[in-house]
């Protein structure tokens, strides 16, 4: 009877699983804890990664609006702050280390936060410190040369009539508007992408394989560095009868209207109000030349900023200078005036080699008899194309003027 009872005990598993459960329990809820534990951490971590990319780009993004690097990224982690900071946060324009250290173009972000964990907290004090740290810059996208400035949400490039524009390069405007690029008449559109910060309307007018980038980040203005004009004493004239043949100097010009042949000794020319003409039969040479457009009176009086109308039929042969401060720039008008229209055209015989820069005002390229412009740089307000013009940019090594890199913002670390 005993020996029933023993047995009957010592098969008994009941007993065996409870005790089994008992040793094991803590093991299990440590595993459950530490679960959770890892889950939270994965979340934070991830959650401040986010928060240091949303940052980092804000503060690029903020550049390439003029808009200053820090006040950008603040204001993003004031938006997006989901856990709060350890300390404040490190904001570098020109990042301390990595591969973009001292590029004014970058901005690192770096955080912290303390994360208390429900079952590690148990055990420790103060909580898990968890850390993120992006980078994002302005990277190069490709070579641009055609850049209308037009912000707003009027169109900032526009081709019409019979135009062709081959420019070997991409077309950009800042314009915000639904169409920033208007195309029509029967213009043939060769250049590749065509990038706006608005919309682009598909069209027949573009050549196949044209690459549209619609709302893209705006493009800095390449030429943002160049000095205000400052106008030198002199008050010459540039006067040249038809078939006058004159040859000039540099220095400062109250106007100059060229009917003849005239021929400018390189340098920087100043003109001081009023308009540079070229008519029609004229004939320009012009090599290693910047020509400013500008007004003594231009602060107090936008209006008197000089223009520029060179009409169809002239031969011009003019070369921005390959060094100093006007390095590859050809014609540069003062950043005052107030958005007046200027007419650049010219024959088939005619070279243009260098920027034509004109910030607050619209180019029209107007030509009749087929217009060839060999490396050029377009940089204004807004850009009209029409008429029976051919643009063609081929730039020629060893020489100031080329195209300028288009941006885009990327994380780059």
């Amino acid at each position: 009877m005993k020996s029933k009872r023993l047995s009957s005990l010592l098969g008994d598993r009941r007993g065996a699983i409870g005790v089994v459960i008992g040793a094991t329990l803590p093991v299990m809820l440590g595993s459950v804890g530490l679960a959770v534990d890892v889950a939270q951490w994965t979340l934070a971590k991830r959650s401040l990664q986010r928060q240091a990319d949303s940052a980092a780009l804000a503060g690029v993004y903020g550049l390439s609006q003029g808009a200053d690097a820090q006040a950008s990224v603040t204001r993003d982690l004031a938006l997006n702050a989901r856990y709060s900071l350890d300390g404040p946060p490190i904001i570098e324009r020109g990042p301390s280390a990595g591969p973009y250290a001292g590029d004014g173009r970058a901005v690192r972000v770096a955080l912290a936060t303390v994360l208390n964990l429900p079952f590690a907290g148990m055990f420790i004090t103060g909580g898990a410190r968890i850390t993120a740290e992006s980078t994002a810059a302005l990277v190069p996208t490709g070579d641009v040369c055609v850049l209308a400035l037009e912000n707003t949400d009027t169109a900032g490039i526009f081709m019409g009539g019979n135009t062709t524009v081959d420019m070997n390069c991409a077309m950009v405007t800042n314009s915000v508007a639904a169409n920033a690029v208007d195309t029509g008449g029967s213009s043939t559109v060769i250049a590749s992408p065509i990038v706006a910060s608005g919309g682009i309307a598909p069209s027949d007018n573009y050549a196949d394989g044209t690459v549209l980038l619609p709302y893209s980040l705006a493009q800095l203005d390449p030429y943002a560095d160049l000095p205000d004009p400052v106008v030198p004493a002199g008050n010459s004239k540039m006067d040249v009868k038809p078939k006058q043949s004159r040859t000039y100097n540099p220095g400062t010009y109250t106007s100059v209207d060229i009917k003849g042949t005239a021929t400018l000794n390189p340098g920087v020319y100043y003109i001081d109000g009023g308009e540079f003409s070229v008519g029609s039969q004229a004939v320009l040479n012009a090599q290693g030349v910047t020509i400013i457009l500008t007004s003594r009176t231009a602060a107090s009086n936008p209006g008197s900023v000089a223009g520029v109308n060179i009409n169809g039929g002239a031969t011009l042969n003019m070369t921005a200078p390959t060094t100093g401060t006007y390095q590859g720039v050809l014609f540069y008008q003062d950043r005052l005036d107030t958005n007046q229209s200027h007419k650049i055209n010219g024959n088939s015989a005619s070279t243009l080699q260098g920027a034509i820069y004109f910030p607050s005002s619209t180019i029209d390229f107007l030509g009749t008899t087929g217009m060839n412009i060999a490396c050029v740089q377009l940089v204004a307000r807004q850009l009209t194309f029409s008429g029976n013009s051919k643009i063609t940019n081929v730039c020629p090594s060893g020489q100031g003027s080329k195209a300028f890199a288009g941006y885009a913002v990327r994380l780059v670390a």
